[in-house]
């Protein structure tokens, strides 16, 4: 897989990440839960990091800024599929919480798939 290539499937995965996040953003069960809080907060600074590599086509800089990113996007899709039943049992919670594992899953297997890329 080609850098561009690359960029161009981690944008559709950053757009089921956008849609986690303006789930949980708007998500009354979590308004008053720091914790879960950061979970919205961290996705919105994911997307906003790698925007102008987007916009400007710089391929190496996006795939290494989104690389570091995904440790804690990980971190976060554990905590939230560990805890999500502290604030709901709902199927949007579950949903929402299968949706962020696919996100780091498809993340990983893209970065594993790369050709190999200097520095990334």
């Amino acid at each position: 897989m080609t850098p561009a290539d690359a960029v161009g499937r981690l944008q559709f995965v950053l757009a089921h990440a956008w849609m986690i996040r303006t789930f949980l953003k708007h998500a009354d069960e979590i308004q008053e839960e720091p914790e879960f809080l950061e979970v919205p907060r961290l996705l919105f600074d994911t997307v906003r990091a790698v925007e102008g590599h987007h916009q400007r086509g710089e391929h190496a800089d996006y795939l290494r800024r989104l690389k570091g990113k995904l440790p804690k996007i990980r971190r976060a899709a554990e905590f939230f599929a560990r805890e999500y039943r502290r604030v709901s049992v709902h199927t949007n919670f579950e949903m929402a919480a299968a949706s962020l594992d696919g996100v780091v899953r498809a993340m990983e297997e893209i970065f594993a798939s790369l050709d190999a890329v200097d520095g990334v």
